[in-house]
């Protein structure tokens, strides 16, 4: 996932593609949030959208990430996902969005307690992360790429270059990226650890680091105003042996299918359209990060 947008199947948060928060997480939420639960409904499927469009207002659980949810320089919500929401939202009879910030591995401890109505986080669908909600059918697929010197004088290409010139790697907080380099042969206790894309990109510049990994957009457009550094092509990472794509969606509680039934139409109807591609694109996104992958696909059903 990473920008990350990033995002795998680690358990271990800020992004992307950044992946589940442990346990201690999950109790601290749950304590903090315990008054702001509203009764479960008995609704099969679940009343949330309705209850929406009497209230006038989605809240949206961000992560403050470039370009998957943020809050821009003017103050205001904007990223891939909020902006998608509005339309779609929009089209399901609920006029606004509202942000709320927290930390990437919060944010389904943070729904699972109703501290807000949906993850729009451009997170990553895998199986872990299936267990604990729903999500919609991804609306943009993702690859890796690395961060490097001008050059790549390592020839760093894949995650198996990395370990067979046994390069200094770094990635994001909870990207899903630590699992794949693990999954390659990387030993996890070398991997260098650091907040985001521009603090891996800072890490290449300076020589701490060989090679910073994340999504195949933010690293394409971190790098962009950079003398010292270059992306490589994007590529598709090992998991289970097999090549593998990965893909990023809005989570919903699992008793809100109606909901999410009700997203999905109308993302299908965006993607349809083209509307969908030309929504990301000022965020980076280009036509190879539109798919056809489903939610089911990628939880393994």
């Amino acid at each position: 996932m990473a920008p990350s947008l990033e995002h795998g199947s680690y358990i271990s948060g800020p992004t992307r593609r950044s992946l589940l928060a442990g346990v201690a997480a999950v109790g601290a939420l749950g304590a903090a949030g315990c008054s702001r639960v509203a009764a479960v409904s008995s609704t099969e499927g679940g009343d949330l959208l309705d209850r929406l469009k009497a209230q006038g207002v989605v809240r949206l659980g961000i992560a403050g990430e470039i370009p998957f949810g943020y809050i821009d320089t003017n103050g205001e919500l904007t990223g891939e996902a909020p902006e998608l929401a509005k339309v779609i939202f929009k089209r399901l009879g609920v006029d606004r969005v509202q942000a709320v910030p927290t930390e990437f591995g919060s944010l389904i401890p943070g729904l699972k307690v109703q501290q807000f109505d949906v993850v729009a986080a451009g997170m990553y669908v895998n199986p872990e992360r299936c267990a604990e909600v729903i999500f919609a059918d991804p609306d943009y697929q993702m690859l890796d790429a690395f961060i490097v010197r001008k050059g790549n004088p390592k020839g760093l290409h894949t995650y198996k270059d990395v370990v067979e010139k046994k390069a200094k790697f770094a990635t994001g907080t909870g990207y899903a990226e630590i699992q794949y380099a693990v999954e390659a042969g990387y030993k996890e206790s070398d991997i260098m650890i650091v907040q985001d894309q521009v603090a891996g990109l800072n890490a290449v510049e300076a020589g701490r680091v060989d090679v910073f990994a994340g999504t195949a957009l933010t690293t394409r457009e971190v790098v962009k105003k950079s003398a010292k550094a270059e992306a490589t092509a994007p590529f598709k990472p090992l998991v289970g042996g097999k090549p593998h794509v990965d893909g990023g969606a809005f989570a919903f509680r699992p008793t809100e299918t109606n909901l999410r039934d009700a997203f999905n139409v109308e993302l299908r109807k965006l993607k349809k359209s083209g509307e969908l591609l030309r929504i990301l694109r000022p965020f980076g996104f280009t036509k190879a990060e539109m798919t056809d992958l489903t939610a089911k696909e990628l939880c393994g059903g």
